[in-house]
């Protein structure tokens, strides 16, 4: 294992763009792959690959397109194989297509295991040595920098050890810069890789080692991690894990890993601190939903629920194994049954409120969130709602209107008809009785635009508040159709983005109630800034 003074630079190689799109349900766009590479390189990876441009128009498209895209820091790479059995390397199109991209870098796999050999080749062990070794050298007489994957290699290693081994000789000899370990199949445990690349150590000292894993184990991060401590200095990988099958490795993880936890040098200065902008960005192209407990950038990563740990993080003890602010993210204190008086105190503090966590106030306010949340409300995620009680616990609430009914209308008439949804609601406001009726595209939107209407001549504030995000979700499924619904509303004014919550067996009584604390929040947020 490598010492403290024996450690380099880590090169980071991103395969979001190729290995990534292999993912089940990701699929970018020439301009979204135009997009995260240029995000990759604002961040400091060191090699982006772009894809195979011998496989599909849309990569040759790419990688004709980053011809005009300048990169600061990471090179461009493009993926291909070695050379078919049986004809000259230089003879080969899909070689002839990882020249023509222009890239300063090219990587290719081969293979290591026999398996592969005798059926996915269909050719001989000493044919593959000549076609790892032509293709090489054949790249490296038209490419600057030549890198080899060997496919399977762990695999082909537990089959054959001095086999797999000779298939990188050959690849280091014809002039690899790279010789890219990869576990293809990902079921490399990491106590098994960790005993191979010492073996690949002892075989080839001098050759320049890099590590690719896959996470059908769970373990493609423990892997890297083992095969960058025994002394590759490369390591592959996607942004979030993405991949075929349970993934690649997750370069999140790695990275941060790499600088905080190992010491070791890579990416830029000051790269981490965007590494949770970094991994929502990529997540929001491919439309992804991000992971909320993924580590070092989850919405969950260092969130505290417990009401012993959000009390002793408060008074400076450390349930978190980093500061948030290392990776770009930050400290979330949960609102639920499980808080304590810290909790509360803690969340009135990030709102400038002043609340004794031992006082009358707050431990009502427990209670009270103790009691909502028994009835199938949830706070951790709705925070508009939470202060909202907050507010009626320290006597600073003030009521905006009165509700003295609504009424929603759904009719349809015949199957070819277009539906139409009416609501109307009644409302009291500063002593005047409201009542208003409006049409919307489903009820919640014909209540919000009943709402909005009555309240926007008393509040003209209500045109800065807009709904962007509704979401239904079934509390106690037992109960079939007469079960509880929760619904969460997700509103903004432009400067700042709430969520409330609201519980009923009625699907319309509990929007209204979501409804209405969005709405209320947000007018008294304005009455705050006035």
């Amino acid at each position: 294992m490598s010492t403290p003074e024996q450690k380099r630079r880590i090169e980071i190689y991103d395969t979001t763009l190729r290995d990534g799109s292999q993912g089940e349900g990701i699929s970018f766009t020439v301009e979204d792959k135009i997009r995260i590479a240029r995000r990759l390189d604002e961040f400091g990876v060191d090699f982006i690959e772009g894809g195979w441009p011998g496989s599909n128009p849309k990569d040759e498209e790419f990688f004709e397109r980053m011809k005009s895209v300048p990169l600061r820091h990471a090179r461009l790479a493009a993926f291909g194989s070695t050379r078919r059995a049986g004809i000259r390397a230089e003879d080969d199109g899909q070689l002839q297509k990882l020249v023509q991209a222009q890239v300063p870098v090219v990587t290719i796999f081969g293979k290591s295991w026999e398996d592969h050999i005798f059926h996915a080749l269909k050719t001989t062990r000493e044919e593959n040595l000549h076609m790892i070794a032509d293709s090489v050298a054949f790249l490296k007489g038209e490419v600057p920098t030549v890198i080899y994957d060997a496919e399977h290699f762990f695999d082909g290693y537990k089959a054959d050890a001095s086999y797999a081994i000779e298939c990188l000789r050959v690849a280091w000899e014809a002039g690899a810069e790279r010789l890219v370990l990869c576990d293809t199949n990902g079921g490399t445990l990491p106590d098994e890789l960790t005993e191979i690349v010492q073996g690949v150590r002892q075989a080839l000292p001098n050759a320049v080692l890099g590590i690719h894993t896959h996470n059908d184990s769970e373990c493609a991060v423990a892997n890297a991690l083992a095969g960058i401590r025994e002394g590759a200095i490369h390591v592959q990988g996607t942004i979030n894990g993405y991949g075929e099958r349970c993934g690649n490795c997750n370069l999140v993880p790695v990275m941060a890993s790499l600088r905080i936890k190992l010491g070791y040098d890579c990416l830029l200065e000051h790269s981490l601190e965007h590494l949770t902008g970094l991994s929502q960005y990529i997540d929001e192209i491919a439309n992804l939903v991000p992971n909320t407990r993924a580590a070092y950038v989850g919405r969950s990563a260092f969130a505290h629920k417990g009401g012993v740990h959000a009390d002793a993080v408060l008074k400076g003890a450390s349930y978190e194994h980093i500061d948030p602010e290392a990776v770009g993210n930050s400290r979330r204190l949960l609102i639920s049954e499980l808080a304590g008086g810290s909790s509360i105190s803690g969340k009135a503090a990030e709102r400038g409120i002043d609340m004794d966590r031992k006082s009358p106030q707050t431990r009502a306010l427990l209670g009270k969130i103790t009691e909502r949340e028994h009835e199938g409300y949830s706070y951790e995620g709705a925070e508009g709602s939470f202060e909202l009680l907050m507010m009626q616990a320290m006597g600073t609430y003030r009521s905006l209107f009165t509700l003295k009914g609504f009424r929603c209308i759904v009719e349809k008439r015949g199957d070819m008809a277009e539906t139409i949804t009416e609501a109307t609601v009644k409302l009291e406001i500063e002593g005047e009785e409201q009542l208003v009726v409006a049409e919307g595209d489903g009820p919640v939107h014909a209540l919000d635009s009943a709402l909005r209407k009555a309240l926007s001549t008393f509040y003209p504030e209500m045109a800065g508040i807009k709904l962007t995000d509704f979401k239904v979700r079934v509390v106690n499924t037992r109960e079939g159709t007469a079960a509880k619904v929760r619904v969460m509303i997700d509103s903004t004014d432009g400067e700042q983005s709430w969520s409330t919550v609201g519980v009923s067996t009625n699907m319309i009584e509990a929007s209204w109630y979501a409804l209405v604390d969005s709405v209320v929040y947000g007018l008294l947020r304005c009455d705050n800034r006035a």
